[in-house]
């Protein structure tokens, strides 16, 4: 079971080249950040959700299963997680941020802050 969270799943993930050409088009999407409060602090994509990871199974219906949302943290990992939790709860339009926000930064958007 812990090694499926580090499996690739093309099904579940999003490279942040794919997540920026759904911004650039206007898609409406959330994003949901899983990360810890002090991470949270450090940096966070613009209007972003954020719910720590630990908190998901009693926070999650503060989200709508409506919503197209990309899940992040630091590196994808803890997002994945994320991820297929909120799958399990028959969110449809949910993926992961591959890379996490760190992927994001390099990639990205350079001006935000990256951190170990």
């Amino acid at each position: 079971m812990l090694m499926d969270l580090f499996r690739p799943d093309p099904e579940l993930n999003l490279s942040p080249q794919q997540v920026k050409e759904k911004v650039d088009q206007g898609e409406k999407i959330i994003f949901l950040d899983v990360r810890e409060t002090w991470e949270y602090e450090i940096n966070r994509l613009d209007g972003a959700v954020h719910i720590p990871l630990g908190d998901l199974s009693t926070r999650y219906k503060e989200l709508s299963q409506d919503s197209q949302i990309i899940a992040y943290c630091h590196m994808g990992v803890r997002s994945l997680k994320a991820t297929r939790f909120l799958k399990s709860c028959q969110f449809k339009k949910v993926m992961n941020l591959a890379g996490g926000i760190d992927a994001w930064s390099v990639h990205i958007n350079p001006a935000i802050p990256r951190y170990r």
